[in-house]
């Protein structure tokens, strides 16, 4: 497991409050998905599983941190799990709906694919490099490039949505981001 990676991650999680509440992207086009099996790649403290457990899924929440995973271990419909995503492999045609926010491995993108049902929906949403970005992490790798995301997906899934476009972080800072839904045909 990438240890300095659990190590940051449970040390944010304990030192900063993170939001309850999905990303609108996910709350407003998960309906698209049928109700079934979901996975949250990433999940941190589950803002989204919990989303998705409510709505009626089932949902596989996997993460590095361990502060985020035992948060989640007795919460209904959530099967939480520490994973290292250098390692672990996405289950083949096995989820109604993933999704994935403020993370990116790009080595998960053919997985995510390959991991969907038929029919099965993709929403994804993170972080696009730009100059005038204004909190921008230490290692560029950990951004998208312009376009990349769409181009990434749209050989295999249908797009239903896609956008980049300015907003403000939790911190305030001014970051470009890339929105994606997608569904496997």
């Amino acid at each position: 497991m990438a240890i300095d990676d659990k190590r940051k991650w449970n040390k944010r999680y304990i030192n900063n409050p993170i939001p309850d509440t999905p990303i609108d992207l996910i709350s407003k086009y998960a309906e698209l998905a049928r109700i079934g099996k979901a996975l949250d790649v990433a999940c941190g403290m589950g803002r989204h599983s919990k989303y998705l457990a409510s709505k009626g899924y089932c949902v596989d929440a996997l993460d590095i941190s361990s502060i985020a995973i035992e948060s989640l271990q007795q919460t209904e419909n959530i099967y939480a799990s520490e994973v290292d995503f250098d390692t672990y492999s996405l289950k083949k045609d096995h989820y109604d709906l993933i999704v994935c926010s403020y993370f990116l491995k790009r080595e998960l993108f053919p997985q995510m694919m390959h991991a969907l049902t038929k029919k099965g929906v993709l929403i994804y949403e993170t972080f696009v490099y730009h100059p005038d970005n204004e909190q921008a992490p230490s290692d560029k790798s950990f951004l998208l490039e312009d376009g990349e995301l769409e181009s990434a997906f749209k050989h295999n899934l249908e797009i239903l949505f896609y956008e980049e476009y300015w907003d403000t972080t939790m911190k305030g800072a001014k970051m470009k981001k890339a929105s994606l839904v997608a569904r496997k045909n």
